[in-house]
């Protein structure tokens, strides 16, 4: 196999992990059904959460940035900060708090939704809102370390201005596509956020993301 694709190729020992994680999500997930009275809907929606989870556990475990420089490091780790924390708000994990019928005026707790959904943590007070679904907070970090490797490989490139419109373009899909479907924070509950199959569109979006920033093709 070329050098090019050896870095698609599964090791044995990626395999081993990959069995792993899959037997785990669907203890999980028979768990869940044993210890609870679910009826939220279509069984995708309690799949989409692995299929965030796996896609962006496997691309960081395959990814190695590598820095010329210290300069370099740092540049990328602020940008990329910057990125999580816009793909954050955009995708509901926190915001400008909001007042809904029947809600305290500020709290904390933990939802328990299905796994990969939950447990999700819920805060809110007078000024700001935090929803933490597992799934999102694990692939919008995924999103920001990969945006830190597409960085780094830009700023060794001979052509960086062409690399950093790429990643910019790659980079937006999920906060376009969180605007575009309505992606509902976790304190409207789990069934008013399916209903409209937002996330059908947005786990789409996210692999796809996930894949061109893995792939960040670079010429040296």
């Amino acid at each position: 196999m070329s050098t090019g694709f050896a870095r698609y190729r599964p090791t044995g020992e990626s395999l081993l992990w990959g069995a792993v994680v899959l037997n785990a999500e669907l203890f999980a997930l028979l768990l869940y059904f044993a210890i609870s009275n679910y009826s939220g809907g279509e069984l995708r929606y309690l799949l989409y959460p692995f299929i965030w989870i796996n896609v962006a556990l496997l691309a960081v475990v395959k990814t190695k940035p590598i820095a010329r420089n210290d300069r370099d490091r740092l540049i990328g780790l602020v940008l990329a900060s910057g990125y999580f924390l816009l793909v954050a708000y955009f995708g509901g994990l926190f915001g400008p708090a909001h007042s809904m019928p029947g809600m305290p005026a500020s709290g904390l707790r933990i939802a328990w939704l299905p796994p990969g959904w939950g447990p999700a943590l819920l805060f809110h007070n007078g000024l700001v809102r935090v929803s933490l679904m597992p799934f999102k907070l694990v692939g919008y970090l995924a999103l920001a370390y990969l945006v830190y490797a597409t960085i780094l490989d830009a700023a060794g490139s001979a052509i960086s201005g062409l690399l950093g419109l790429f990643s910019c373009v790659s980079c937006s899909w999920p906060i376009v596509a969180s605007l575009v479907t309505g992606v509902a924070g976790a304190g409207s509950g789990l069934a008013a956020t399916v209903s409209s199959g937002s996330y059908d569109i947005s786990t789409v979006v996210f692999v796809v993301t996930v894949a061109l920033l893995y792939w960040r093709p670079t010429i040296r």
